[in-house]
């Protein structure tokens, strides 16, 4: 059972109030909102459901689980999140944030060293009584707050059409955090891998988007 000090030092990490600046990027869906791809609810929900469970968000998840078991390699992990980074932005955007986080621990009191998002957070997470598919489900949710943050602002949606978005991803996210939890340890790198073309192929537009809000 999940003790409830843990469960709250989880969510106070992946809460948008914690300084890694996730409202500072798009992962990309800027560029699909300015070209008129992602232009209303439906398809924000769409693009951001592809990311959570063809692409980074898939990966991501994966990539903690695995730096939450006893002994993982961390370095051949953050290895392996850098070589899985499908544009300099996604690189920027899972390196930059790894390092927030770890700095702002550590001004916290806790150890741990800069890492790609999710193998900092997965690092962290180690201390937690908590499964790594819980942990990888609330990032996932994080995750996808973020974006759907994004079309909020940038397509514009209500707040309220930003909310269903987002609960209507839930049971995504859980089965993705599930699955990724369930991966042993010796085929982590067999598992690793997206097919969401289109949103890297975005971060990629968006490296040359001449006027934009987000970093990525």
């Amino acid at each position: 059972m999940a003790a409830p000090a843990d469960l709250l030092a989880l969510t106070q990490w992946l809460s948008p109030a914690f300084p890694v600046s996730s409202f500072a990027y798009s992962h990309g869906l800027e560029a699909e909102i300015a070209s008129g791809r992602v232009h209303d609810g439906a398809t924000a929900q769409a693009w951001i459901a592809t990311v959570l469970e063809a692409g980074s968000g898939r990966t991501d998840a994966i990539l903690l689980a695995a730096a939450m078991a006893p002994g993982a390699d961390l370095d051949a992990l953050s290895d392996m999140a850098r070589a899985l980074a499908g544009s300099a932005e996604r690189w920027e955007e899972t390196r930059a944030q790894g390092a927030a986080f770890a700095a702002t621990r550590r001004a916290m009191g806790a150890e741990g060293e800069d890492r790609p998002y999710p193998v900092a957070v997965g690092e962290a997470a180690r201390a937690l009584a908590l499964p790594p598919g819980t942990v990888a489900a609330l990032y996932l949710q994080a995750l996808g707050g973020a974006l759907v943050s994004v079309a909020v602002r940038f397509v514009p949606l209500g707040q309220a059409e930003g909310q269903r978005i987002l609960a209507a991803l839930a049971p995504l996210a859980g089965r993705v955090a599930a699955a990724a939890a369930e991966v042993p340890p010796e085929r982590v790198i067999d598992s690793l891998g997206g097919a969401a073309f289109g949103a890297d192929l975005a971060a990629m537009e968006h490296e040359t988007q001449e006027v934009r809000l987000f970093r990525t």
